[in-house]
């Protein structure tokens, strides 16, 4: 789900991408300049302000404040980032000072509950050396920009943009249930876009259409619709959708169908939702089609970008859930490459829902973190009041269904895998997991007591799922001290193996700032990994204000520089014309307590 997120938005980003090179998921530089024994010497080169930051619900604004969540994107020795506003600003690599700017003028009072942009998409005419830059805004705009000027192309749909609010099977009714916060995913002359849809208010939100355009003309090429036929929406693509052009192949990341919670207007497994689905990029025909989770009650979308990798000998990709499960699978059939089980799960006690009775587990890599927690607390007090309220839900282990009384969610909806994705090491064949271990509790409430349980619980988010017979409460399950009542760590980053499903390593990785110094805690995480051929791994996504260095060969952080605030996005790096290396990361802060927004795009580099 998209519009209910607490600790941050739920998409996934550019890692470094240069001319030629393609958005494939892996976020892996064969950059060396910064290795693991002079990194200890990077430190700040510049910082950028971009100056556009909404406060959100307050002094009666409306909406969720922004977000600052963009991973540059570096060709022909020009910076490209986004803002939430949809600024696109070009940037001097080695200095970070503006060259141009684009403003699309969207509506930044209009209540958007992601209200963020990850990055945008460039394409190069090889007739003409033209290079064109496209960019989704929040409000459903797809534009065309000249490269070299930031102006808007006008040969390209309706004077340079393409209302992506029109043509749906379901429309939109207003402006923040249908927005855009991914870059678009670009192969050959094709231009393929997703959307982020604010999926529990009613059944019948604005469908998850995926729409494909020609990148000259913006002409619509096709559509793919997940949920064909029904009056149903979302199972919306909001994660960055991976192109393949080898295979002519995009590989399509999507979520639940509306509403997240309860399913009993949406029977059965919804085949297209919770799945990774691989498209004919020329037709967007259904090539193949692997659901990781049947009939979500949980908002598990694939909250993480397909990545493009290699496993025992095979063109692979590997997929992150929400449920902490890796799927890693043959690439041209869909078909698992270490085999996966269905498993009996609990059954739902609501009326009128009808849970799946297993969901799919992969046999290798094992599920990441445990598929149950315990009561827990840092003091006996705040222990004895989470083994209080834990005694009230109810709790059957994962995939334990929504239910009246309320039930613990673990993991809960943030994940999991986050919207951040994985990292890939195609020499060591490595794969780079961030993963979250964080409780939450969600409550289905009958339509008529709805108004009375909001203000009964004003702190948990409340959604209607209207043309359904209940409403949802969800909250992290946290103590009044703000701790979890699940076990530590909180955040950590997993090596896997991709040609034997092992585990290499695990570590905890950053702190949670209001719980004190306690690094063997680590924290959530919402921001991806960048790997380089240094055998450094680069992170910042936690809840403290650092960007971190670890060793690829054990899990080691052996550097952190310094943010304004904490990066809630994915670093990248780039080598400038003059031949330094930099790594560059985008800290705009985390919604949480204490924590405070930020407009800065830092880059490091070796003096």
């Amino acid at each position: 789900m998209r519009a209910l997120c607490v600790l941050a938005v739920c998409l996934t980003v550019f890692a470094q991408i240069n001319p030629g090179q393609i958005n494939d998921g892996t976020k892996y530089s064969p950059l060396d300049s910064i290795t693991r024994e002079n990194v200890i010497k990077l430190a700040p080169a510049w910082t950028f302000h971009s100056v556009d930051m909404y406060a959100g619900n307050k002094g009666g604004l409306r909406g969720k404040q922004s977000a600052f969540e963009t991973t540059p994107l570096f060709v022909d020795n020009t910076l490209f980032i986004t803002t939430a506003f949809g600024r696109v600003i070009a940037l001097d690599p080695e200095s970070g000072k503006e060259k141009w700017a684009f403003d699309p003028e969207i509506d930044r009072q209009a209540g958007w509950g992601d209200f963020a942009n990850r990055g945008v998409a460039a394409w190069l005419d090889a007739a003409s050396g033209k290079r064109r830059l496209f960019v989704a805004t929040i409000d459903a705009r797809l534009f065309a920009l000249d490269a070299d000027t930031g102006r808007p192309i006008p040969t390209f749909a309706n004077d340079g943009h393409y209302d992506l609010t029109q043509g749906l099977r379901l429309p939109p009714k207003n402006k923040s249930e249908f927005e855009e916060t991914s870059a678009p995913a670009i192969i050959g002359d094709v231009i393929v876009v997703g959307s982020a849809i604010a999926d529990n208010a009613r059944t019948d939100m604005p469908s998850g259409e995926v729409r494909a355009f020609n990148v000259r003309t913006g002409k619509l090429l096709w559509t793919f619709d997940p949920m064909p036929g029904t009056k149903i929406g979302a199972a919306n693509a909001w994660s960055a959708i991976t192109p393949d052009p080898a295979n002519n192949l995009v590989f399509v990341p999507t979520g639940s169908a509306s509403p997240d919670y309860y399913g009993g207007e949406r029977k059965g497994n919804n085949e297209y939702a919770n799945s990774v689905v691989a498209l004919d990029a020329k037709s967007g025909r259904v090539v193949w089609s692997f659901q990781t989770v049947h009939h979500d009650l949980w908002d598990y979308d694939i909250a993480s970008q397909p990545a493009l990798i290699m496993a025992k000998g095979k063109p692979a990709i590997a997929v992150g859930s929400k449920t902490g499960n890796l799927f890693i699978l043959d690439r041209l059939t869909g078909k698992p490459i270490f085999g996966v089980e269905e498993r009996p799960v609990p059954k739902s006690d609501v009326p009128g829902e009808v849970a799946s009775p297993t969901q799919p587990f992969p046999t290798l890599p094992a599920h990441l973190g445990p598929t149950r927690t315990e009561v827990w607390g840092p003091t006996d007090e705040e222990k004895s009041w989470c083994a209080a309220a834990m005694s009230k839900l109810r709790y059957d282990g994962i995939f334990t269904p929504p239910s009246l009384s309320g039930s613990l969610l673990f993991p809960g909806n943030i994940g999991g895998m986050a919207w951040g994705g994985v990292a890939f090491d195609p020499f060591t064949s490595t794969l780079f997991v961030p993963y979250n271990r964080l409780a939450a509790v969600a409550r289905l409430v009958p339509r008529a007591d709805l108004v009375k349980a909001a203000k009964e619980h004003p702190d948990w988010e409340t959604a209607a799922q209207r043309g359904t017979p209940y409403g949802v409460q969800r909250t992290f399950l946290l103590s009044p001290k703000g701790s979890p009542c699940s076990p530590p760590p909180y955040g950590m980053i997993a090596a896997i193996d991709a040609n034997t499903g092992a585990l290499k390593w695990e570590v905890p990785t950053g702190n949670i700032p209001w719980k004190g110094d306690h690094p063997e805690w680590g924290s959530p995480s919402l921001g991806g990994p960048l790997v380089t051929a240094g055998g450094l791994l680069f992170l910042g996504a936690t809840l403290d204000p650092f960007l971190k260095a670890y060793d690829v060969t054990s899990g080691k952080e052996i550097w952190r520089g310094k943010l304004p605030t904490s990066a809630r996005a994915t670093p990248m790096t780039f080598r400038s014309a003059a031949g330094k290396q930099y790594i560059v990361i985008a800290a705009g802060g985390h919604d949480v307590p204490g924590n405070e927004a930020g407009d800065a795009l830092v880059a490091f580099a070796i003096p």
